[in-house]
């Protein structure tokens, strides 16, 4: 009967508005959640039995559907805190429920996803969130660099564990020589004094070295004339000398030095000759020494080179010699770049590479099963995960010092809810006119 399926499609309008009105009060109650993606309600109509012919009709109603968009993306709000992060574009951070990390290494654990987070050291030093989740990340090896990992599988990806109380060296691998050697001191006749110079590195447990360096003129030859031609030595103070030996143990590297003296190019190094020791490269300007605690790249400059090494008529200048390396240095900071390198900085300035932070990316984002904490995950209906490289294919780049806002538009969502309400009133008032129709068909029997 046509009556009795009005007050059905009445009910199901209650029950489809019933529905978008809680969705809407959650929307506007998570209004200032960070990471929130609000929820939308669509309705649907249900056809039970359309008729061919005759005037006959059978409501069906209405059927509400709701769905998160998990794609749509909030605005990024500046924080105070480096470790405050979210991401601008497409892409999750990986994260585990800290209840997890009970389960020991080694084991699996169910991986979730979250847009945004504000990520601190717990006592135990993992770095998560205060609703307990626990941040992921690939371990980076001792020089920084990542290895290569499975990108299908969360197999690779460990909880980020930070050290507060953690210190690191960083060894001097390479000397930079800027120093001047006076033209006139190559002038054959001249005194022929050696220049020397120390330069003070750091060894592979952080402790300070010494590299010895000394600068010999060529004086021999006609009176007058310029040879341009002086002998480097080179020593390293932490090989100790052999007493039963009469040679020089820390001397490390003999060389030549020649200089041009033309119009073009003057006072540039225009030759390197190795007498003993390492070799040096033309292409890169840089000699390699056999040092104590490894291999040291020195760089003198490449041939013609304004910047390298030089013989001027000016007085002997060792100012600006740099190198690389630091000593042993205290945890001070940590910050996270674009890429999802996560870097210790120590209190000596030196910066290392902890962890690298991939993002999460999935074909249907919105296919997600939604859980509590704004977070994610994998479901038939969004497809396999697959750990990206932040910045790299459809993702976007890792931004510390910053949350992703709520995607509720308050405004929006108040105007949603007074359509509701007026729809909601608009089905009561069918149900009122359906019982008032019916009660005239009962009055008629009597």
């Amino acid at each position: 009967m046509s009556i009795s399926s009005a007050l059905s499609a009445g009910v199901s309008g209650l029950a489809a508005n019933s529905t978008r009105l809680a969705n809407i009060s959650d929307n506007i109650a998570n209004s200032g959640t960070y990471g929130y993606k609000r929820v939308d309600t669509s309705f649907e109509s249900m056809v039970i039995n359309q008729g061919r012919g005759g005037g006959l009709y059978t409501a069906g109603g209405v059927r509400a559907s709701t769905s998160r968009l998990v794609d749509q993306r909030g605005n990024l709000v500046p924080t105070a805190h480096p470790m405050d992060i979210a991401i601008s574009g497409r892409g999750m951070l990986p994260v585990i429920h800290a209840a997890a990390l009970a389960s020991g290494p080694g084991t699996q654990r169910e991986l979730v996803m979250t847009t945004t987070g504000s990520f601190r050291t717990d006592d135990q030093g993992y770095l998560r969130t205060g609703s307990g989740l626990v941040l992921m990340g690939w371990p980076a090896n001792a020089d920084g660099t990542i290895s290569s990992q499975p990108r299908d599988s969360a197999t690779g990806l460990q909880p980020i564990l930070i050290n507060p109380s953690q210190t690191a060296a960083d060894p001097t691998t390479r000397i930079n020589l800027r120093v001047n050697l006076p033209a006139d001191d190559a002038v054959a006749g001249a005194a022929g004094d050696a220049w020397e110079m120390e330069v003070e590195y750091f060894g592979n447990l952080g402790n300070s070295e010494r590299m010895a360096v000394s600068f010999t003129p060529e004086v021999a030859g006609a009176a007058g004339t310029r040879t341009n031609r002086w002998t480097m030595e080179i020593r390293d103070s932490a090989i100790i000398d052999d007493p039963a030996t009469p040679a020089d143990d820390s001397l490390i590297g003999v060389y030549t030095l020649e200089f041009q003296g033309g119009q073009s190019g003057g006072g540039t190094l225009a030759g390197v000759t190795t007498v003993t020791g390492g070799a040096y490269s033309a292409a890169t300007g840089l000699l390699t020494v056999p040092g104590a605690n490894g291999p040291m790249t020195i760089n003198l400059g490449r041939y013609g080179d304004s910047q390298g090494i030089t013989q001027l008529s000016a007085g002997f200048s060792p100012a600006n010699v740099t190198k690389n390396g630091s000593p042993v240095g205290n945890l001070t900071a940590l910050e996270i770049d674009e890429s999802g390198h996560l870097r210790a900085t120590y209190d000596t300035g030196f910066t290392r590479t902890l962890y690298q932070v991939p993002l999460v990316g999935v074909p249907n984002p919105n296919g997600l099963i939604a859980m509590d904490n704004q977070t994610y995950k994998i479901s038939p209906q969004s497809g396999a995960f697959y750990l990206w490289d932040a910045g790299d294919g459809p993702t976007g780049a890792i931004a510390g010092y910053a949350r992703e806002a709520s995607t509720t538009d308050v405004a929006a969502e108040l105007t949603d809810l007074i359509q509701t309400q007026r729809a909601y009133t608009s089905n009561a008032k069918v149900i009122q006119t359906v019982d008032e129709m019916l009660q005239e068909t009962a009055n008629l029997k009597r």
